[in-house]
């Protein structure tokens, strides 16, 4: 009985040592993926950030141009923001069509 205990023993310390191991490997490849989509996610704000400063000083500046030519400021202003309004009708119709790009483009970060 004794030799049956004693050859356990090995094996039993081997199991709880593969065990350890995939915990530590799990743990360590969440926190690649954690890492990679969390990285994208940081670096596409700081673009997008940038692009919308561009957006709204170019904008600002077209529209003062625009009321330049038309006489009057607020001309200018208000065609912009019509632009803008259909630019959002737009997208809002393919809301979906980017909502399911962006998760798409998640899912696969995550998973490779």
């Amino acid at each position: 009985m004794e030799t049956t205990t004693s050859s356990l023993e090995p094996l039993l310390e081997r199991v709880e040592e593969y065990g350890k191991t995939t915990l530590e490997l799990f743990k360590l490849k969440s926190l690649d993926k954690t890492a990679t989509v969390a990285s994208a996610f940081i670096s596409r704000l700081v673009l997008t950030g940038v692009i919308i400063l561009f957006v709204f000083t170019l904008t600002a500046a077209a529209a003062l141009w625009l009321g330049d030519e038309l006489g009057k400021n607020y001309y200018g202003f208000l065609i912009l923001g019509a632009f803008y309004g259909l630019v959002g009708i737009v997208l809002s119709f393919i809301h979906p069509f980017i909502k399911k790009r962006v998760t798409n483009s998640i899912i696969k970060q995550v998973l490779n």
